[in-house]
């Protein structure tokens, strides 16, 4: 049975708190087996990144631009889709889960394909949008995960 895949999606800039957040939702989602996609560059991708590599979880980063040494020293998958924000559909869509932190309006876009694919998107501080799960921090978001998702994949 293939890997669950769970996305993470936020700023490529953030806050400090946030950053500490992204990092140990990397840490959750690789200590419960799952691979971390994101959109490969910094702020809250490289943040999740980081955890999942400290928990040695697998990284997948769906990049903007055509060259795969542009993702963050933590992405074990670099994928350079040269497509710019048009990348945003494809990180939701390779994902079983997406859970959103802070951004602005391409994690908006983010929310938006997941929302129309019919995805499960957990949100933490994120865009208050109908069809979003809401949790506190990311002990709270990778227990909604578990109790939806991840009993149904094993």
């Amino acid at each position: 049975m293939a890997k669950i895949i769970i996305a993470v999606i936020g700023g490529h800039e953030c806050s400090v708190k946030v950053e500490q957040i992204a990092h140990k939702l990397g840490k959750n989602i690789a200590k419960v087996g799952a691979i971390l996609a994101c959109g490969g560059l910094t702020g809250v991708m490289e943040a999740a990144c980081r955890g999942a590599k400290e928990e040695n979880g697998t990284t997948i980063g769906i990049l903007p631009s055509e060259h795969k040494n542009s993702a963050n020293p933590y992405v074990d998958i670099p994928i350079a889709t040269g497509l710019g924000f048009a990348r945003n559909a494809i990180v939701t869509g390779c994902a079983d889960v997406i859970v959103a932190l802070p951004g602005e309006y391409g994690t908006l876009s983010e929310i938006g394909f997941a929302l129309n694919a019919k995805k499960l998107v957990i949100g933490i501080g994120t865009w208050d949008i109908p069809g979003i799960i809401k949790a506190k921090d990311a002990d709270e978001a990778i227990e909604q995960i578990k109790k939806i998702c991840l009993t149904k994949t094993r």
